[in-house]
């Protein structure tokens, strides 16, 4: 199975960005999906999880700026994050698991690789 995450990049204060998670291997739609994202020196942070049947959840992150959602016929995960601030710089993670709480416990069954967001003027 194989998690790529894709999207990432350098954005200015107030932009958006759109993270992309093709998945491989597997059918997501009995999978729930989670993004998490890390800084250096940090413990790996749930931003937002996604049931198999599309119910969102959402960490300790501002969730008013964050959207999860999922195209199971695309078979990929999606998070958008809105109005960036330099403290969203972080390597973000995709992760899946047929388990909900597979993905809040932190130890999914799935992981990405990761793909770099940096936010700063």
């Amino acid at each position: 199975v194989q998690l790529v995450e894709s999207g990432g990049g350098f954005v200015q204060p107030g932009g958006s960005l759109r993270l992309s998670c093709a998945v491989s291997g597997r059918i997501i739609s009995d999978y729930t999906m989670g993004w998490f994202r890390q800084t250096p020196g940090k413990q790996r942070e749930l931003v937002a999880v996604i049931s198999s049947t599309g119910g969102p959840y959402y960490g300790n992150t501002e969730k008013a700026r964050f959207t999860i959602s999922r195209d199971n016929a695309n078979n990929t995960a999606y998070l958008e994050i809105r109005s960036l601030k330099p403290e969203d710089t972080a390597v973000y993670y995709c992760a899946a698991d047929r388990l909900f709480s597979g993905i809040v416990s932190r130890q999914p069954k799935f992981w990405g690789q990761g793909t770099q967001v940096t936010v700063s003027s």
